[in-house]
């Protein structure tokens, strides 16, 4: 599966789990349920990925975690907020640029409708 068929799934299953539960939850029990979600289509999932910074030829754990990480390929930050701020999305670029990645989604769980939810972001 290449990473636009892959980016299709993402999209496709979250707006499935924002149906099914709605705005109002933390973003963690959003996470789980995307994870599930994907999982079932035969995605590979790994969530709170640990995100080393690399300062001085040295692998420093600074705490950073990526919250999904799907088929090695695509990353995926979700949150819970009223609105996106421009420190979101600086995060995740800083996370893509790190890990290089080049594609990731910014999903907000706190929105009516989860196509108003979705941010697409590219390196």
């Amino acid at each position: 599966m290449n990473s636009e068929e892959v980016a299709r799934n993402i999209v496709d299953a979250a707006i499935k789990v924002h149906r099914a539960l709605g705005p109002g939850l933390l973003e963690s029990a959003y996470q789980r349920c995307l994870a599930y979600e994907l999982r079932k289509r035969g995605l590979h999932v790994r969530c709170e990925v640990v995100l080393p910074i690399i300062y001085d030829g040295q692998h420093i754990d600074a705490g950073y975690r990526i919250d999904m990480l799907v088929e090695d390929c695509i990353i995926v930050e979700n949150k819970a907020v009223e609105r996106m701020l421009p420190v979101h999305e600086a995060q995740l670029l800083t996370y893509m640029k790190l890990r290089h990645i080049r594609l990731g989604f910014l999903l907000n769980w706190n929105v009516r409708l989860m196509k108003d939810g979705i941010k697409r972001m590219v390196l």
